[in-house]
């Protein structure tokens, strides 16, 4: 009995300390590595009293008192430009647009304000670029400070997760980056 004992123990253990592994843990969920082709640029002209350059890429929609939707099908995302005249209201239109993009604070992790100023083409204004997942990664607006005022704004259409869209926001903001270097008022 005492030998059966022992054997029976001896087994026990050896199963103990043969199955003692590292614990199975699923694997992360993944994301595709998307690479975009070089952006070739185009002139953006029409009544509206400012013109840019854009990505051939991209396509515009809606234009409809000088607010347009620039559409990235393959990214499906769409920058959204709004024009609005100044008429004694800079202090309003400079408090919404920052008002804007803070509202992504939230769920943003950092906000970087990047300003531009091209005192040549009276081009003024502060671009955005907002970390984690927010709704938006990159926002900006423009202006002459006297007659014209622009923002613009990225969005997704998919639930905000910075790591999966990083490589799409990234073209897209230098596309941004882009159109507010080139924007020329009429």
């Amino acid at each position: 009995m005492l030998k059966k004992t022992i054997w029976i123990a001896v087994i026990l253990l050896s199963l103990t300390v043969v199955s003692c592994k590292d614990d199975v843990l699923p694997k992360p969920a993944g994301f595709l590595r998307l690479d975009y082709p070089v952006a070739k640029y185009v002139n953006f002209e029409n009544t509206c009293p400012f013109s840019f350059q854009m990505n051939e890429a991209a396509v515009i929609k809606g234009e409809k008192e000088c607010g347009f939707a620039i559409t990235y099908p393959k990214m499906k995302a769409t920058i959204y430009l709004t024009y609005k005249p100044v008429n004694n209201n800079i202090d309003k239109l400079l408090r919404d647009a920052q008002k804007l993009t803070y509202e992504h604070v939230i769920k943003a992790d950092d906000i970087l304000e990047q300003p531009y100023l091209n005192p040549e083409k009276k081009v003024y204004g502060m671009f955005y670029q907002v970390n984690g997942n927010a709704a938006t990664n990159s926002q900006f607006y423009v202006t002459d400070s006297t007659k014209h005022f622009i923002t613009g704004s990225v969005y997704f259409y998919t639930k905000p997760n910075f790591d999966s869209v990083m490589p799409a926001a990234s073209y897209i903001k230098n596309d941004m980056q882009r159109l507010m270097e080139t924007l020329k008022w009429k």
